[in-house]
C-alpha cells in the first residue's frame, strides 16, 4: 500500500485550486456578443423557442443584443425565467434551445444562445436594478418552501403581483441545487447569492433559513397563517447501491461531496481520494467526478450501468469529463466494496449487455482500486415533513395537476418533489406557472 493518506485535503495549492475552480466558460465580450447574434436567423416560428421549457423569446432576445439593447434584451428573458443568469450557465442548451437551432440543420454550429442569455442577463444584474415593478399590495401572504429555483421563481412571480411571500428553506443559505448541487466552476464567485439577491430586489420577499418542514413547522402550520403554500422541497433522499461494503469509510453520497465542496471558500480544506471512483450516469456523476479530479485525484473513473447512449448526462457533458482526465467505463454495475480496516480498497463490478432489449449484468468481473466511492445513483423524494394522508403522492412524487395544484386547497408544488425532468429550468418554469394558479386561485376566492 501507499503509505502516503489515501484521502486527504489540500492535496493542491489554492493557487492552482483557484485556477481548477474559475469561471469553466467565461462570458463573451460585447464584440463576441454582437457578432454571435448576428449569426441568429431570427426565424419566425423559432424551434429553439419551442425547445425552452420556459419558453423565452429567444429570437426577441438575440435581436436586443444585435442591436444594442441589452436591457430589452435581459428584460425579455427575465419575464419569462427570473432565474435566467443561473439557466444560462447550467442547462443543457446543447439538447434544448441549441439542440434546435436551425443551423444544426445545415450542419452548421448552433447559435451560442446560452452564452448570448448569460451576456443579457449579467449586463442587467451588474446594473443592478429589478427590471420589473412590484404591483400594489395585496394583503394576501403565501408561504413557499424551499428556497431553490422553484421557490424562488414562485416567489418573484407572486411579489410582482402585490402578494407577500415568506420562503422557509431548511439549509443555512438559500438557493437550493444552484447553492448546494452545481459543480463550483459552473456558478462560481457566489453567483447564486448574487442572483438570489436580485430576484429579492422586487421587494415582499422574506427568506427564513434553517426553517425545516416537519421540524420547526407544519403543513397544518403554514395552512393556518398564510393563505396559500408552495412546497418546492426537492428530493432529500439519496439512493443506495445495495451492496456489500456501503457503509465502509470513503463511501460518499456525490451530492454531499458537491455540497461540501461549494460550501468551502477555496476547496483546499476539501478532502479527495487518490483513486476515486463514482457511480452513476447524470449530471451529479459528472460534476463529482471532474470535482474530484479537479480537487488533486490522481485517477478518478466513472462507472455506468448501461451505454453512453442511456446516460442523463449529456454527450457534451461526458466529453467534458474525459476532458479534464476522468476515465468513463459503461455497461458495468456494482457488486461489492471491500478494503482493511472498515475502509475502501477496492470495489468490485459485474459486467452488462442489452438482452433482448433489457439490460442485463451476468457477465465476469472486475476490480477496480479506489479509496473513495461517490455515489451519483439518483436521489428520492421523501414524503416525511408532509402531514401523514395530506397529499397525494404518486410514483414517488407529489401529485399536481397542470398547474402545480396538489389534491390539498390551496396547497401547490414544483420542482423537483412533483412529476417532470430534475432540470433547473424546468422546475423554474414549474414554480412561475404555480404562482400564476396561486394568483387565479386567491383572485376568484376573494372576487378581487
Amino acid at each position: 500500500m501507499d503509505p502516503r493518506p489515501d484521502i486527504a485535503a489540500n492535496r493542491l495549492s489554492p493557487e492552482c485550486l483557484a485556477i481548477r475552480f474559475a469561471d469553466a466558460h467565461p462570458p463573451l465580450t460585447g464584440g463576441q456578443a454582437a457578432i454571435e447574434a448576428d449569426r441568429c436567423y431570427f426565424c419566425y416560428d423559432a424551434p429553439c423557442v419551442e425547445a425552452c421549457p420556459t419558453g423565452i423569446d429567444i429570437p426577441g432576445f438575440i435581436r436586443g443584443i444585435a442591436t444594442g439593447n441589452l436591457a430589452g434584451a435581459a428584460r425579455t428573458i427575465l419575464e419569462s425565467n427570473i432565474l435566467g443568469g443561473s439557466c444560462a450557465r447550467v442547462c443543457p442548451t446543447e439538447i434544448l434551445c441549441e439542440g434546435a437551432c436551425v443551423r444544426t440543420a445545415q450542419e452548421e454550429k448552433p447559435v451560442v444562445i446560452g452564452a448570448l442569455q448569460r451576456h443579457a442577463t449579467d449586463w442587467q444584474m451588474d446594473e443592478g436594478t429589478q427590471p420589473f415593478p412590484r404591483a400594489a399590495e395585496t394583503g394576501r401572504r403565501i408561504a413557499i418552501v424551499g428556497a431553490g429555483p422553484a421557490g424562488l421563481a414562485c416567489a418573484h412571480r407572486l411579489a410582482l403581483h402585490g402578494h407577500t411571500v415568506t420562503i422557509l428553506d431548511a439549509r443555512p443559505r438559500p438557493g437550493g441545487l444552484n447553492e448546494y448541487g452545481i459543480a463550483a466552476y459552473k456558478l462560481p464567485d457566489d453567483f447564486a447569492q448574487h442572483e438570489i439577491d436580485f430576484i429579492t430586489a422586487i421587494g415582499g420577499i422574506t427568506i427564513q433559513t434553517d426553517r425545516m418542514l416537519g421540524r420547526d413547522i407544519t403543513l397544518a402550520e403554514l395552512e393556518t397563517t398564510y393563505d396559500a403554500v408552495f412546497l418546492a422541497i426537492g428530493q432529500a433522499g439519496v439512493r443506495a447501491l445495495g451492496i456489500a461494503g456501503e457503509e465502509r469509510d470513503g463511501v460518499l453520497n456525490a451530492v454531499d461531496f458537491i455540497a461540501g465542496l461549494r460550501a468551502s471558500s477555496t476547496g483546499a480544506d476539501v478532502p479527495v481520494g487518490r483513486r476515486v471512483v463514482v457511480i452513476g450516469g447524470g449530471n451529479t456523476a459528472i460534476d463529482a467526478a471532474v470535482q474530484a479530479r479537479r480537487l488533486g485525484a490522481e485517477e478518478v473513473t466513472l462507472v455506468y450501468r448501461r451505454g453512453a447512449e442511456t446516460m442523463s448526462a449529456t454527450k457534451v457533458e461526458q466529453a467534458w469529463a474525459q476532458t479534464n482526465g476522468v476515465a468513463i467505463r459503461y455497461w458495468a454495475a456494482p457488486l461489492r466494496i471491500d478494503g482493511p480496516d472498515g475502509a475502501v480498497g477496492s470495489i468490485t463490478f459485474t459486467r452488462g449487455r442489452l438482452l433482448d432489449g433489457r439490460p442485463v449484468h451476468d457477465q465476469d468481473t472486475f476490480t477496480l482500486e479506489a479509496d473513495m466511492v461517490l455515489k451519483a445513483v439518483g436521489q428520492l423524494f421523501l414524503p416525511d415533513p408532509l402531514d401523514r394522508g395530506a397529499i397525494a403522492i404518486e410514483n414517488g412524487r407529489i401529485r399536481v395537476d397542470a398547474h402545480g395544484r396538489t389534491t390539498r386547497r390551496l396547497v401547490y408544488a414544483g420542482g423537483d418533489c412533483t412529476p417532470g425532468a430534475d432540470l433547473t429550468v424546468v422546475a423554474v418554469r414549474e414554480g412561475r406557472d404555480a404562482a400564476e394558479a396561486i394568483h387565479a386561485d386567491l383572485t376568484t376566492a376573494t372576487g378581487a
